[in-house]
């Protein structure tokens, strides 16, 4: 048996071809697509997000959906910045769409990025414009024996919108809530106050999405500035960490039924906007969030700002991601289910 002849084999030419890098933030997969993908039209990278969602929706499911990818997959697809002293723009996808934000995404885009030479790296900081839909991003990596170890980034403003809210929600009652932006928007609920366990990702799934749909269902989400970021991205539950050093414990619940096996850089920030309209948290000031795998995200409070007329703070967001490997994933004209499929 010639098992070499499966490297050399290649599909017909009919089938297209996408070449992937896979990463994971804190245990969140992160799929970069760096092959395959069409030109996506667009001065911005919102109006790039609405043309995707528009025309590309097939792509998203066979690159994120089974039997390429899962439920739980994320990905982003690269491509050049919409700014002069950008380095590249990214869409985010997910099961459901396209997202604004991404913080594990910005970490394990620049651990890839610098990795693999995409751009050029150098020992100690190296900086990363990144362009997204909800604004510009700035990463530093951190590179030490020419591997990125660590990656920091400045994510956009994010602001409190409403504390202390409160849904009725069919099958849990009243939930309180409190809603902030941190790249997109989520409602943060004590997980104890509807009697999940952090651990529990059945259980956390059934109660965020019941939340959302409440949520969405009795309110409008509204951003000051950008209208195309004015929706519920998720529901994320806190609680006590595991290790008594750390601030508390993240488990987002996005998307389709989502649930992020990181701390979740973008709920992070949103947390950093809460603490500090509590008065809680000031400028400097730094929290350690737990995931429900246990990896760790660090959040300070690098300064505050306005978004529209709303106080607003600028968030800081550390971690670390790793690559676990390359593909090329194909995707047969003649396969009956295509573009994909997922199972819970």
């Amino acid at each position: 048996m010639d098992l070499s002849s499966a490297c050399r084999w290649q599909p017909p030419a009919s089938w297209r071809r996408f070449t992937v890098v896979e990463s994971h933030t804190g245990g969140e997969p992160f799929r970069v697509v760096v092959d395959g993908l069409p030109e996506i039209p667009g001065e911005t990278v919102l109006e790039r997000r609405r043309f995707a969602m528009d025309h590309l929706d097939d792509l998203r499911r066979a690159l994120m959906w089974e039997p390429r990818g899962h439920a739980d997959m994320y990905g982003g697809w690269v491509g050049p910045p919409t700014e002069p002293d950008g380095d590249l723009s990214v869409l985010f996808c997910h099961n459901e769409g396209f997202s604004t934000m991404c913080g594990h995404g910005i970490i394990a885009l620049a651990k890839v990025v610098f990795d693999t030479g995409m751009l050029p790296r150098r020992e100690g900081d190296n900086l990363l414009r990144v362009d997204t839909p909800a604004g510009r991003v700035i990463a530093v990596a951190s590179v030490a024996d020419g591997v990125c170890t660590r990656v920091r980034f400045r994510n956009v403003a994010s602001f409190a919108a409403d504390l202390d809210a409160t849904v009725e929600v069919p099958s849990w009652g009243t939930v309180r809530y409190d809603l902030a932006f941190g790249g997109a928007f989520y409602a943060y609920v004590d997980a104890a106050s509807v009697g999940v366990e952090l651990d529990d990702a059945a259980g956390l799934v059934a109660a965020g999405r019941a939340i959302k749909a409440a949520i969405v269902a009795g309110r409008s989400i509204d951003h000051p500035t950008e209208p195309d970021l004015g929706f519920l991205y998720g529901v994320i539950f806190t609680g006590p960490p595991q290790d008594p050093a750390h601030h508390s414990r993240n488990v987002c619940v996005f998307a389709d039924g989502e649930v992020d096996r990181s701390p979740t850089g973008t709920g992070v920030s949103g947390r950093l906007a809460l603490l500090h309209a509590r008065g809680v948290l000031d400028v400097g000031g730094s929290i350690a969030v737990e995931s429900i795998v246990g990896s760790v995200f660090e959040g300070t409070v690098a300064e505050t700002t306005t978004v529209g007329n709303l106080p607003a703070v600028v968030p800081e967001i550390s971690g670390s991601a790793h690559i676990v490997g390359r593909s090329e994933l194909w995707i047969d004209p003649s396969d009956a289910l295509n573009p994909g499929f997922f199972l819970r």
